[in-house]
């Protein structure tokens, strides 16, 4: 399975603030045992909300809102996409992760959504053809 490690924004990270060079490297290090341990898919961190923009959309209309966004709770700064075997692995990894923030700092696990998950949108065509490639390595839909 797969899941969507969500780094969440503090109020540091929103004022652009690196992690410490110290904090930096156990990271790396962290995300080298995901990618020995074959756990790892992908993962970035986010700039800030001052470099982003909101896109709302309400029937037919599209509006466009530029960042900075205040609320940090809601917020990302970061994600890492990982395959594994079940949500009790992922929090197991997760529980190894280290702090980026000197601080309160929290990570979201959301699994994906996976072709099973949409099998009442599907054809039995469709859900027996391999979804691997077609759309990238991330999605099935």
């Amino acid at each position: 399975m797969r899941v969507m490690v969500i780094g969440k924004a503090t109020p540091e990270t929103e004022q652009g603030t690196l992690p410490s060079p110290e904090a930096f490297a156990a990271m790396d290090r962290f995300n080298d045992e995901l990618v020995a341990a074959g756990i790892l898919v992908a993962g970035a961190g986010l700039k800030s909300t001052a470099h982003a923009k909101r896109i709302a959309f309400d029937g037919g209309r599209c509006m466009v809102t530029d960042g900075p966004f205040t609320e940090t709770r809601e917020l990302i700064a970061g994600f890492s996409i990982w395959e594994v075997k079940d949500m009790d692995e992922a929090v197991a990894w997760a529980r190894r992760c280290p702090p980026l923030a000197a601080g309160p700092s929290e990570i979201e696990l959301r699994p994906f959504l996976e072709v099973a998950d949409l099998a009442e949108l599907l054809t039995p065509e469709e859900l027996a053809t391999p979804r691997d490639g077609e759309r990238g390595r991330l999605g099935v839909a």
